[in-house]
């Protein structure tokens, strides 16, 4: 704990594993925040992890293993492949170290519970990086719904998707398919605007041939006031990130809603009857902002069962989408065989 007024000592840092979005936009923002002190990253090529090392000032380990052994370290961020996740984030939990894992932490509930487990009985940290939430874009918009400027929202709808599957997941066979890896985000953000009691009504994946993984799919939700939450995702297709909220009396939009850039301007376009307005906001840097609010986590000791509840909140629900849109039920399809395609991601 820290006492009042006293300048909290820096969240000592290291991270497993040299992923894309590590390189372009996590590493980048621990140097950046002031409440943490990026130590060392490691990979299982040392001349990776020195390369990465020279690159963001901090040391090189090779292999995973050996960066959780550290004792310089209080935390770990976790880029590695989903399938990955569980497994590397428990291991770092039971060696002592407090967890910012990439989304999602877990395929499914009983990783989930594993994953909880190990940090509820060592009391440390685990949160799923959900970067977006941390936006303030996101903030201004609740204040817009809860101010009345749709009226009484109804309906949320949803999108995410990208022209191919993103590169840790193409790699070396842990794809494990759309809905973990795209559509997670509307789901996240089905539970910010509708909040987290909410049934799935319907479900649907488009099934790879080949792979049997889903390319994409839809889901409809319902929660007990009635606001219905409509949710597309995939990858193998135009990109789109955007959500709108419709309510009684306007409707409101807003694109790059989750991948969005630290230089990007935010654009709220708010419709109404009698008008059509785009309010224009602030950038923002949620890569830095998360990374501050797990290290003021960290350093308070406060918040620690939010996230864990969190996690299984989020891969329940994703859980309970999958089984509505199980192959086994007429919701499922199946795309063409992708043979003689190009895997090129």
């Amino acid at each position: 704990m820290v006492s009042p007024g006293a300048r909290p000592q820096p969240v000592r840092m290291g991270v497993l594993g040299g992923a894309d979005i590590a390189v372009r936009r996590m590493l980048p923002a621990l140097t950046s925040q002031p409440l943490v002190d990026l130590v060392a990253v490691a990979s299982r090529s040392l001349a990776k992890a020195q390369g990465l090392a020279d690159r963001f000032g901090c040391a090189a380990v090779e292999g995973y293993d050996r960066l959780l052994a550290r004792s310089d370290i209080d935390a770990v961020y976790i880029p590695l492949p989903t399938a990955l996740h569980a497994e590397w984030t428990t291991r770092a939990l039971e060696a002592g170290k407090h967890v910012l894992c990439e989304k999602p932490c877990a395929t499914g509930p009983r990783e989930a519970t594993e994953v909880v487990t190990a940090a509820r009985e060592r009391g440390l940290l685990v949160m799923e990086s959900f970067m977006f939430l941390h936006h303030a874009q996101h903030a201004r918009v609740r204040e817009l719904v809860r101010d009345g400027a749709i009226g009484q929202l109804r309906e949320v709808t949803a999108v995410f998707g990208i022209p191919a599957p993103p590169r840790a997941a193409a790699g070396e066979g842990h794809a494990l398919g759309s809905l973990l890896e795209t559509g997670v985000y509307p789901v996240r953000a089905a539970r910010l605007f509708a909040g987290d009691d909410l049934d799935v009504v319907g479900a649907t994946l488009t099934l790879d041939s080949d792979t049997g993984h889903d390319l994409g799919g839809s889901a409809l939700l319902r929660a007990p006031s009635g606001v219905l939450a409509r949710l597309g995702f995939g990858w193998d297709r135009f990109y789109r990130c955007t959500y709108e909220l419709w309510g009684s009396e306007g409707r409101l939009t807003l694109d790059r809603a989750f991948t969005t850039p630290d230089t990007h301007t935010p654009v709220l376009r708010m419709e109404r009857q009698e008008s059509v307005r785009e309010l224009t906001l602030a950038p923002d840097r949620q890569f830095v902002n998360i990374v501050g609010a797990f290290a003021r986590a960290v350093v308070s000791g406060k918040g620690f069962e939010e996230h864990a509840d969190d996690i299984l909140r989020q891969a329940a629900l994703v859980d309970r989408i999958r089984r509505a849109a199980s192959p086994d039920s007429r919701c499922g399809t199946r795309a063409p065989s992708r043979k003689g395609k190009s895997d090129t991601t």
